[in-house]
């Protein structure tokens, strides 16, 4: 007996590399932007209430729990629109965007170590690197796409 292969049996990612590709990057960008959106604009928004003192003067230690409290969730919801987005592999998708978070908050810590206490405490960007894997693994499972389990 003869197996046909026909391209609707293939994977869509078989079918198609350069579209998977591109959906795959897109997704990945997707929650980047989200993430560096929110982050940003949560910021401005604190500025703007009072809640933080303005550009350029030192915050309190206080201020940088509050900053990390929001990131954590914001981090959580962008990797999740990632891994929502992705075309194949969520969790995958959504741990790609963790690392580069991993990787950004190690190069701002190398950027502003040492150069004074306007750029915040050394822990900062620390605990961003150190929680960007695991934002990335919850938003995955919480946001992901659900898997349907036949009985």
């Amino acid at each position: 007996m003869e197996t046909v292969i026909t391209s609707s049996s293939l994977p869509h990612a078989a079918r198609n590399p350069q579209g998977h590709w591109r959906r795959s990057a897109a997704a990945v960008l997707a929650g980047l932007v989200a993430i560096v959106t929110t982050h940003t604009g949560s910021d401005a928004i604190l500025h703007a209430l009072g809640v933080y003192p303005p550009a350029g003067q030192v915050m309190c230690g206080g201020l940088f729990v509050l900053a990390l409290s929001y990131r954590l969730v914001l981090s959580v919801l962008g990797c999740g629109l990632t891994a929502r987005l992705a075309p194949t592999r969520p969790l995958r998708h959504a741990l790609i965007l963790g690392g580069l978070g991993t990787l950004g908050s190690l190069a701002g810590l190398v950027a502003t170590l040492g150069r004074g206490p306007e750029f915040g405490p050394t822990w900062y960007p620390l605990a961003l690197a150190a929680t960007s894997l695991p934002c990335a693994w919850l938003g995955a499972k919480l946001f992901g796409p659900r898997v349907a389990v036949s009985s």
